[in-house]
């Protein structure tokens, strides 16, 4: 059985890719600990945003119990292919099993003008907080040769 073969870490990235197709920025992954997802909401963040990340994670949830039930597609369904990107679900082509309605807008509050479409549709997951590297020159460049100028 695919489902039962699927490791946390592969449940966990689906999550948290998926809350991108309901508006949310995501979150911190694999830090302080690897296969986490940190929330950190701030006094910025409402109730009725609050409770709208919370509806988020429920939702994400039952598709993922809908996986497990045979209501869905265990190879081809909106957890697995998430985030839904502008370009995937306004082109031409729709090959997916589930509607376009289900992978851009899948909660009523969710609308064109709330919406913020991720970028890309697969990331590295937690290989990037992982593999830290500094794109700055190197710490030679910044170095004194002579004191006295």
């Amino acid at each position: 059985n695919m489902i039962k073969q699927l490791t946390h870490k592969q449940w966990y990235q689906r999550r948290v890719r998926g809350l991108q197709d309901y508006g949310f920025h995501a979150p911190t992954t694999s830090w302080p600990v690897v296969n986490t997802m940190m929330v950190e909401p701030t006094e910025s963040e409402d109730k009725a945003e609050m409770d709208r990340y919370i509806e988020a994670l429920i939702a994400i949830r039952q598709e993922i119990q809908d996986i497990q039930d045979g209501k869905i597609d265990p190879e081809d369904n909106p957890v697995k292919r998430a985030p839904h990107t502008m370009a995937v679900v306004t082109a031409d082509e729709w090959d997916r099993p589930y509607s376009r309605q289900t992978a851009a807008f899948p909660l009523p509050w969710m609308t064109p003008a709330k919406k913020i479409w991720p970028g890309s549709a697969r990331v590295d997951d937690a290989y990037g907080d992982q593999n830290v590297f500094c794109t700055c020159p190197p710490v030679e460049a910044y170095s004194i040769d002579d004191l006295s100028k």
